[in-house]
């Protein structure tokens, strides 16, 4: 990749460069790609090309149902959520939850996955953040919201 001067090239023509020179396949492309920028210093932890992503993740001991009205239900909500003033968008009950962020910039999918019969694990997914700072941020106010939703419901 150096002797191919990629530190030059955007993602896109490293991607390239890999599908015309080796048979590694379009996720190897992706994976081979996005380590080398990361090692390179041309990409940062968690950065994506609509900005930084975070997710983070909470196994409960609760039913499905129970979290998902914890999230749902907008009273509830304020009781675990700081800043608990977001706009849920058309969800799918019990298994995700689009949301539109306080700032209405980001974007926050909520995922809930059954782990046996009274464990859920749920995963949040916040995109379009506009720094490496924003995104340490908005992953420790998210693992904070995640233990009290833990607390919350359990």
């Amino acid at each position: 990749m150096d002797s191919a001067d990629a530190t030059k090239m955007n993602h896109e023509e490293i991607v390239d460069f890999l599908s015309h020179n080796f048979d590694v396949g379009p996720w190897w492309e992706q994976m081979i790609t996005v380590t080398y920028e990361q090692t390179r210093g041309l990409r940062n932890r968690h950065e994506k090309p609509q900005g930084y992503k975070i997710s983070c993740t909470k196994t409960i001991s609760a039913k499905v149902a129970d979290i998902y009205e914890a999230w749902e239900n907008k009273s509830k909500r304020g009781k675990w959520l700081t800043n608990s003033q977001v706009k849920i968008r058309k969800s799918t009950p019990v298994k995700s939850m689009p949301i539109i962020w306080i700032n209405g910039k980001t974007s926050v999918e909520v995922n809930f996955y059954p782990k046996g019969s009274n464990k859920i694990q749920v995963t949040v997914q916040h995109s379009k953040l506009s720094d490496a700072n924003a995104a340490k941020t908005i992953k420790h106010y998210w693992e904070e919201n995640l233990k009290k939703l833990k607390n919350f419901v359990e």
